[in-house]
């Protein structure tokens, strides 16, 4: 079992500088060209993997291009292009609630502030920061998805539970200009190695490091599993 290294902070160095030598050209895995084009991926991307969401935008974003057009767009006609996506009909809601916001509000641009992005339909903080660092390039916070969330709380950076305290706590540990990477680097990494289900800590470069490390350890799942 790995054991953490010094403090928090030193912890949390030390996961960036080794994930970054590991993926250095993480980033984003959504197709978008454009900030409408990026939110509409984002609200879609919930509970959903990137690829499908991909697959379902490709067709999506060459019948669709302005906001009104998916605000005037039957329900059930684009609850039916996005049949594939999980919760389909509750997210085609969402698209056509918020671009409808983004014609009669923002003058058919979409927001560039926290507030004015997590009053749309659909949009919390989450996207909000993605729409934010990767549409308008401000950086306000660390987007917490579920793989930051798994490794964060695995690597013991955390021990908080919901996604706005475990965000809080990293705004402190990771520095401001790795916000952003941070995400990346964590998507990266629990795709590739630190699953949910079967994470491979024989060959994760920061098993040493990690105090949930299952390498060499026998971990009976049902009497409590640390993840």
């Amino acid at each position: 079992m790995g054991t953490p290294l010094g403090t928090r902070e030193e912890q949390t160095a030390v996961v960036i500088e080794r994930l970054e030598e590991e993926y250095p050209d993480s980033t984003i895995s959504l197709d978008f060209s454009n900030r409408l084009e990026l939110l509409i991926a984002v609200i879609l991307s919930a509970q959903c993997t990137d690829e499908r969401v991909n697959g379902v935008t490709e067709a999506l974003f060459s019948t669709y291009r302005t906001p009104e057009e998916y605000a005037n767009a039957p329900q059930e006609v684009l609850a039916e292009a996005l049949s594939s996506v999980t919760y389909y009909n509750n997210k085609a809601s969402y698209v056509r609630e918020a671009c409808a916001i983004i014609v009669e509000e923002h003058d058919g641009k979409v927001p560039k502030t926290m507030g004015e992005l997590t009053d749309l339909p659909g949009v919390g903080r989450k996207t909000a920061n993605v729409v934010l660092q990767h549409g308008h390039q401000v950086v306000e916070g660390v987007v917490v998805d579920t793989h930051v969330m798994r490794l964060s709380r695995r690597l013991g950076l955390t021990e908080r539970e919901t996604p706005e305290a475990i965000e809080r706590e990293l705004m402190e540990l990771v520095p401001r200009e790795r916000w952003k990477a941070f995400t990346h680097l964590c998507i990266s990494h629990g795709r590739a190695v630190c699953s949910a289900r079967s994470p491979d800590c024989e060959s994760c470069v920061l098993e040493d490091l990690c105090p949930s490390s299952k390498r060499d350890t026998d971990v009976d799942l049902a009497s409590g599993d640390p993840w």
